[in-house]
């Protein structure tokens, strides 16, 4: 996400950081580039206008004035205006009402509503332990009932089956008697999408808001539509009550206007964005780590939050111990390092949170990211075609037993050597991560043995 942007904006911003004074004259030229950054991503007019005259304005004011490295300062008043674009921080959702809270999912049909439903529920369950139920309002699309029930049981929350038969008011009034005499806490409502706004989806969704007087009405849009996603919010918000967007699909949108028009237009806040299909990709919007990484800074923090949720605590303690009693750091080691790094969204999904490194711009290595993926992929696959044996001492892979496991995992049997060698490298930066200071050394070392070339990349 942003990628586009983050290039554009590190190379306007870079021509202005060297600067001993700012001026109006010498920050013409690089407001026009950030003008013309975020025109390119697609972020509405009315917007970009706002957000440079409110630049211009402090930049030249005495906030930078007094600065001593006003470059710097610059860097900042643009990152400060883009968190007050999207939001001065992340807004949590309103469930604090007498049980169980109702929110009411809207939306228009393939922005990934159903699917979020499902994401949310995993959210409230595992992170804020809230009782969820699950209830399908969409009497239009039989599939549609079907699909969340088999993501409730996916996730693990309850489900109150409808059928097309029933009007939406009716099957939501009945979940919430139930989810009452079950002491539920979350209700989460979803409803039918259409292909366009029609005023009977809106007199539909206004009498069922009526009728069940929701905590949250969560408006679910398409990041990818760019700006259109911000004008189809605002034309929901003037006939309901909206208390949030949830943009989905960020994940494949590298231009990120529907992330910075939304609140504007809309005035209503962000509150979670969708990262994938997986029903674990759902994240709270924090418009200070947004704005941090358009800026190429990266976010740690959330970097942070995602490997303590996805990491396997258990498995990292037995590997821990295990090399601390100076036992090896075999393949199915190395294999439960690469299934880790996957559970944490793939290479891609960690770049896109680590800082630019000496201005690398990451757009560019999209390439490099995907093939490094494929080769994870490809190793996991060897790793799966060997003996328990074979895995725990690759020292007995012969020739023979390389090319039968290359048949087995679909390679090649240079590849097979070339795993075995990476493992190899792998295993003394273990042996280093023992001894004192070994973290750093570890990940000074792990450059070496990133797979994709990824390993050159330039240093600060």
């Amino acid at each position: 996400m942003f990628e586009n942007l983050t290039d554009r904006l590190s190379q306007s911003l870079r021509n202005v950081t060297g600067k001993a004074k700012l001026t109006e004259d010498n920050i013409k030229d690089t407001l026009r580039e950030v003008r013309m950054a975020l025109l390119e991503a697609d972020v509405a007019l009315p917007v970009v206008k706002d957000f440079v005259n409110k630049v211009r304005d402090r930049a030249v004011g005495t906030e930078v004035s007094r600065s001593l490295t006003p470059g710097q300062a610059f860097v900042k008043i643009v990152q400060a205006e883009l968190e007050g674009l999207m939001g001065a921080a992340n807004e949590d959702l309103a469930l604090n009402v007498t049980p169980p809270a109702v929110v009411l999912m809207a939306g228009l049909q393939g922005a990934g509503k159903t699917t979020t439903v499902g994401k949310l529920a995993r959210f409230l369950k595992e992170r804020k332990k809230k009782t969820v139920m699950v209830v399908s309002a969409d009497v239009y699309r039989p599939a549609a009932i079907k699909q969340l029930e088999t993501l409730a049981a996916e996730v693990g929350v309850t489900f109150f089956p409808s059928d097309i038969s029933q009007k939406p008011i009716a099957i939501a009034e009945a979940a919430i008697r139930e989810a009452k005499l079950k002491f539920i806490d979350v209700v989460l409502v979803d409803t039918a999408g259409r292909l366009a706004i029609d005023a009977e989806m809106m007199a539909e969704i206004q009498a069922l808001h009526a009728a069940v007087k929701p905590a949250e009405t969560l408006f679910v849009v398409d990041a990818m539509t760019g700006q259109d996603a911000a004008n189809t919010a605002k034309a929901f918000n003037d006939a309901l009550p909206l208390t949030g967007v949830v943009l989905t699909k960020v994940d494949g949108d590298a231009r990120g206007g529907a992330a910075l028009s939304v609140r504007h237009i809309t005035g209503k806040p962000i509150k979670f964005i969708g990262m994938g299909e997986k029903s674990d990709a759902l994240e709270p919007f924090h418009p200070d780590r947004i704005a941090s990484r358009i800026l190429g800074m990266g976010d740690v923090l959330s970097l942070i939050e995602q490997a303590e949720q996805t990491l396997d605590r258990d498995k990292a303690q037995k590997l821990t111990n295990k090399l601390k009693k100076g036992k090896g750091f075999d393949l199915e080691d190395f294999r439960d390092q690469l299934i880790q790094m996957k559970s944490m969204g793939g290479l891609g999904g960690l770049m896109d949170k680590l800082p630019q490194m000496g201005g690398v711009n990451l757009a560019q290595m999209g390439g490099a990211q995907g093939a490094a993926e494929k080769q994870f992929k490809q190793m996991e696959a060897i790793i799966n075609s060997m003996t328990p044996a074979e895995r725990r001492d690759p020292e007995l892979i012969s020739g023979s037993r390389k090319r039968r496991i290359a048949m087995g995992s679909g390679t090649q049997v240079q590849d097979i050597g070339r795993l075995i060698k990476q493992h190899k490298q792998m295993q003394k930066m273990m042996k280093k991560f023992t001894a004192k200071g070994g973290m750093a050394k570890m990940m000074r070392g792990m450059g070496g043995m990133l797979p994709g070339g990824l390993g050159g990349l330039p240093k600060r």
